[in-house]
């Protein structure tokens, strides 16, 4: 390594990165209490948390607000900039139903459902099973370790997971291993088969995120009152009553709550995709087809209107969303 081309190229950025920033957050704050301490006690209070909100606010514009105002223009026009109105959007969605954007539409469907509900139904019951036994901790931190695996490694992973070899030759992949060693049937083509791979993919993102709601869910069920459960055991509930008519109903916030950032991530589902198919063998989602029109098809109105049908699927979610803590904040 060439110490003193680094020196002359990276250690302006570095000063600046180490010195610059803190020195602006520290001048930012300095100075705006300053000049709140100016104004008359009586605008103090309304002022002093728009000082603190606004960088805050200012990002989020810069990074989401503006950008979204700009794919939405470039979702009527054309890659050179000409106004094509709706042309992008109907052919994005003119090919109904196995062409376009729709096979992208099905599988987030695929993963909308499947991923939400076998995350909440895996972390809820785990959550339950390993609540207050001995070797909880060890339990838990071994489900919630995929969680330290990014999902592009999670990705290739699986894809050796699921590695295929034809009937007779060693199954290098421990599902096919399986399948051949134990339980005596032929090795599957997993990844490539379109009557299956979704749902092997959405398998593998689901071991990588169990860990995430159960952590939640075991934290809500934590939450409950001891007392409470053990005045309904004795007035003689089972332990499925006590879950079902006691538990449940208590943890629904924190399932609700849970269950629609996992839709979210359903929709927003693309690297996992990518690391085991590319979106091929009809297998695409909607953020794996944008990608693929801006960077393989220099398609820019045709991916800025896949971005903002995923932005329509993905707004009334995150309203929802909000609702609901602020719902679960007012019972608190």
């Amino acid at each position: 390594m060439n110490w003193g081309s680094f020196l002359t190229t990276q250690l302006p950025t570095l000063v600046v990165v180490i010195v610059g920033v803190p020195a602006v957050i520290v001048g930012y704050i300095v100075a705006g209490e300053f000049l709140v301490r100016r104004l008359p006690d009586a605008a103090r209070p309304s002022v002093r948390p728009w000082l603190w909100v606004g960088p805050a606010l200012f990002f989020v514009a810069a990074f989401l607000v503006v950008p979204a105002i700009l794919t939405a223009k470039a979702s009527l026009e054309t890659s050179k900039g000409d106004f094509t109105g709706l042309t992008n959007y109907a052919r994005q969605l003119g090919d109904f139903p196995s062409g376009g954007a729709w096979i992208a539409i099905r599988n987030n469907v695929y993963w909308l459902v499947l991923y939400t509900l076998f995350v909440l139904a895996f972390g809820l019951i785990l959550a339950v099973l390993f609540d207050r036994v001995r070797y909880e901790s060890l339990v838990k931190s071994l489900i919630f370790m995929p969680m330290a695996i990014s999902s592009v490694a999670l990705g290739v992973i699986w894809k050796f997971m699921y590695w295929y070899q034809p009937p007779g030759q060693i199954q290098t992949g421990t599902v096919n291993a399986i399948l051949t060693g134990l339980l005596r049937t032929d090795p599957r083509i997993w990844i490539q088969d379109p009557k299956v791979n979704n749902f092997a993919i959405i398998g593998a993102a689901v071991w990588g995120i169990t860990g995430f709601a159960m952590v939640i869910l075991s934290a809500a069920l934590k939450g409950i009152p001891a007392d409470l459960l053990e005045a309904a055991r004795v007035d003689g509930a089972g332990e499925l009553t006590v879950f079902r008519r006691v538990i449940f109903p208590l943890m629904m916030p924190t399932v609700v709550v849970v269950g629609t950032t996992l839709v979210i991530f359903a929709l927003k589902a693309f690297d996992v995709v990518y690391v085991m198919t590319g979106g091929n063998y009809d297998t695409d989602v909607l953020a794996n087809r944008m990608y693929k029109l801006l960077y393989f098809s220099g398609n820019t109105g045709g991916a800025a209107a896949v971005a903002m049908i995923l932005l329509a699927a993905v707004i009334p979610v995150l309203i929802f969303n909000l609702r609901q803590f602020r719902a679960v904040e007012a019972r608190r």
